[in-house]
């Protein structure tokens, strides 16, 4: 299993270093330049000029790649064009923010998801299940976008209108204007009604799919002869669904962990641009409207290595739920 992770990892490097070639070239062959961001209409041909020697965008293109590869290799991504200042700092500031998001998201999604799933296939064919399975399909169709707005219309628009405070949460950014003000336990209220719209647009549409994943693998799972031994054992009835039939059920879910974790990167983008949520989406979606490449080759690197880790992660559960994969 050790030999089988390292060779993934080898594997893993080729992939990183050519995502990233292939955006350092695509971002510089992109119609536009970086450098008039900070011109204007009067301004001459030689100024213009000495911002290009500045931003170091005066050198040919393979010297421009050369010279950041070698900066990466170091952890320096360079320095934002558009801010000034150093994209690590831009990075570090902005990835807790992110995290704190996707991690939310992704607990809630995989513990509601495969909770649905479970009860669907334990009351297979009942009015429970359809309506489940009809809010499943109903989610899992929707874009995340969509999804956000529509949360934001119902619980920060209209709740605080109808409903009252208890079901009004804020619709963006991270925290309050008075957060500086509150209370600790005020401070950590305020943190997560701001958490909750974004994280539940980003869960519920995963949350769908693990759903569907969950019931159909638990059905086939439940009709196997050592679910009907268990059962005729007279082990309680939880002990053969959630240690028994749900263990066996999990290899199919697990590939979707290492599938969803770079999709909720990913997906983050847009969630965190609609809440204006400062993390890394909203970080990489400023950086593209300005034409900042070094924050966008970081980022881009990073939701890189976000799939290699997830599919990873995904592997090492393969071993701890099947000891078959353990001790081949």
């Amino acid at each position: 299993m050790g030999a089988y992770l390292v060779r993934r990892l080898a594997w893993s490097i080729p992939l990183v270093l050519g995502v990233a070639t292939g955006v350092f070239f695509l971002l510089h062959l992109a119609p536009g330049d970086p450098a008039a961001y900070y011109t204007g209409p009067g301004v001459s041909a030689s100024a213009m000029e000495q911002v290009r020697r500045n931003m170091g965008l005066d050198q040919p293109l393979p010297v421009q790649y050369v010279r950041w590869m070698g900066s990466m290799a170091r952890g320096d991504f360079g320095v934002s064009l558009a801010r000034n200042q150093p994209v690590r700092d831009l990075v570090l500031q902005a990835l807790p923010n992110t995290l704190i998001l996707t991690l939310t998201a992704f607990a809630l999604a995989f513990l509601g998801g495969m909770l649905v799933g479970v009860v669907q296939a334990v009351r297979h064919n009942t009015l429970t299940d359809r309506l489940l399975s009809l809010g499943s399909l109903f989610f899992y169709s929707m874009p995340s976008f969509w999804l956000a707005l529509m949360l934001i219309l119902l619980f920060s628009l209209y709740a605080r209108n109808v409903w009252g405070w208890a079901l009004w949460f804020p619709a963006s950014g991270m925290v309050s204007v008075d957060h500086a003000f509150l209370s600790p336990w005020g401070q950590l209220q305020d943190r997560v009604r701001h958490l909750v719209l974004p994280a539940l647009s980003l869960a519920l549409v995963l949350a769908a799919g693990i759903a569907r994943y969950t019931r159909g693998s638990m059905l086939e799972v439940i009709r196997q002869d050592f679910i009907r031994t268990a059962r005729a054992k007279g082990l309680r009835r939880s002990r053969v669904i959630f240690h028994h039939a749900l263990r066996n059920a999990l290899l199919p879910v697990i590939t979707l962990f290492g599938l969803y974790l770079p999709f909720l990167f990913s997906g983050a983008v847009v969630i965190e641009t609609v809440f204006a949520w400062p993390g890394m989406g909203k970080l990489m979606v400023d950086a593209i409207f300005q034409r900042d490449y070094p924050v966008v080759l970081a980022g881009t690197l990073l939701f890189t290595l976000t799939v290699v880790v997830g599919n990873l992660l995904a592997d090492l559960l393969y071993a701890v739920a099947d000891p078959r994969i353990r001790h081949g």
